[in-house]
């Protein structure tokens, strides 16, 4: 593993408090440069941990930082606790290679840390993502604030492959109203390969925890989560965007819980005689 160069760390004005960006990626060439562009000369540090990259994304993040390590990959959770802990700031804002800082957020987290005391541990912002070019009005699951800026003092990650979400330092919880810009997918195809690679991390999750189902839960399960992101959440609002998004999602949910019967099933023939 190759370990991070460190310089002192002081706030930039008008902040009094430091910050700390992070980022965890690997062969992002395509799309993380519009992201570093975001924070560069605004983080006080901007910490990179790439797993393995082979399409150029370490030379580009090496032009923004020298706070870049190389290493393995033990999973979302995991890689993001070891970028945690590398961080210094009194603050932390952690970014994918996929998302992009508003001017207006980072305005606002600059008033916030200029503050004598930050008055929240935690502040959740809105998420807009953006899908096939076009950003989405409501977005639903993905239209739901994120809490991507804590103090750091307190603040960890799960051990957990996927939906890694933060466990909150104790204090007050605050909102944004500055975007976090998310490019997810790069198009159909990775829409649909990337709910399947998760739907299998989080159902081998579930089974090691002792998680069981049954065949009737993924119908039922791609029919709820359908009615929940397309009608309940807003995606009937984005058009042919929002009809494509929700039914991938109504097809992840189906995924997680076929795989994990899945599992069932191989495990009980494994053990028939």
């Amino acid at each position: 593993m190759q370990e991070p160069a460190h310089k002192p760390l002081t706030p930039r004005a008008p902040r009094r408090h430091t910050l700390s960006v992070c980022i965890i990626c690997k062969n992002e060439a395509d799309r993380i440069e519009p992201c570093l562009a975001s924070v560069a000369g605004w983080a006080d540090e901007l910490i990179v941990f790439d797993s393995g990259s082979t399409d150029g994304t370490v030379e580009i993040v090496r032009r923004y930082t020298d706070q870049l390590t190389l290493t393995d990959w033990p999973g979302y959770g995991p890689q993001r606790q070891r970028s945690l802990e590398a961080a210094r700031g009194d603050y932390v804002f952690t970014i994918d290679a996929d998302e992009r800082v508003t001017p207006e957020l980072r305005a606002q987290v600059d008033v916030e840390l200029s503050k004598p005391q930050v008055p929240c541990a935690v502040y959740r912002m809105p998420w807009a993502p953006v899908v096939m070019g076009k950003a989405l009005a409501h977005g639903g699951r993905y239209g739901s604030p994120q809490a991507r800026l804590f103090r750091r003092e307190g603040a960890r990650f799960p051990d957990k492959q996927v939906h890694e979400t933060l466990i909150f330092p104790p204090g007050p919880v605050g909102r944004l109203s500055g975007k976090l810009i998310h490019h997810s997918y790069r198009d159909y195809r990775h829409m649909v390969d990337k709910h399947m690679h998760y739907a299998w991390l989080l159902a081998e999750d579930k089974y090691a925890r002792g998680k069981r189902t049954s065949i009737v839960a993924p119908p039922l399960r791609f029919a709820w989560e359908f009615v929940l992101q397309y009608f309940l959440r807003g995606l009937v609002l984005d058009g042919g965007r929002g009809f494509l998004l929700a039914v991938v999602l109504s097809q992840y949910a189906f995924h997680k819980y076929a795989a994990l019967y899945s599992m069932q099933l191989t495990a009980r023939d494994e053990h028939t005689p």
